[in-house]
């Protein structure tokens, strides 16, 4: 399998965003955003997706963190994307549950070509520090999007917002390893019955 890294800038007249992924990794991440308890939630993927990331984004901060949020999610998407290249002899599907204390989610996704997103994420609070949770749904829309993926994000039990953030961030991480990891049984096949994905 040829290496899976790929950069991609995003300039708009509200953000700012250079990525830098390696799929093949070692969970190695650096961030920048200026949204803090963003930069702890894109460690989760990075260390439990074994996947080296490098973000750094200049957004309207001054306004709120919204779009700088959405537009990580879509630069993020298009980053991915471009990494696994042609899908062939991959594993397509993933999947992980994750624990944190009370809280426990469950994240699927499959490398389909198609996005969609279905979110099943109920906060007990609006706010975690000065993160508005409303924002994670569209980090997660703007990934989907541009990563062409299919993603269920459940929420199973929680009673504490910022453990029920960490719990989704890191399986969604866990899943992202299983979907992309090769298949030697599928050696350079297409892992779809169309013959394209």
């Amino acid at each position: 399998m040829t290496q899976r890294i790929s950069e991609v800038e995003r300039n708009t007249l509200e953000t700012q965003i250079k990525i830098t992924i390696n799929l093949d990794g070692t969970g190695n991440a650096s961030f920048l955003t200026g949204v803090p308890f963003l930069d702890h939630m894109l460690d989760q993927i990075a260390r439990h997706g074994l996947i080296d990331m490098a973000i750094e984004a200049h957004g309207d901060l001054h306004i709120d963190a919204h779009h700088t949020v959405e537009d990580i999610g879509i630069t993020l998407g298009q980053a991915f994307a471009k990494a696994i290249g042609d899908k062939k002899g991959i594993q397509r599907y993933g999947h992980a549950y994750v624990p944190l204390d009370e809280a426990l989610s469950r994240v699927v996704i499959d490398c389909s070509g198609r996005p969609g997103l279905f979110y099943e994420v109920k906060f007990p609070k609006a706010m975690i520090g000065s993160f508005d949770v409303d924002l994670f749904r569209e980090f997660f829309q703007g990934f989907v999007n541009h990563a062409n993926v299919t993603l269920h994000i459940d929420n199973l039990k929680g009673a504490n917002s910022h453990h029920i953030a960490e719990t989704i961030f890191k399986a969604l991480g866990r899943a992202m390893r299983m979907a992309i990891t090769a298949d030697e049984r599928m050696a350079g096949i297409m892992p779809s019955t169309k013959g394209s994905l």
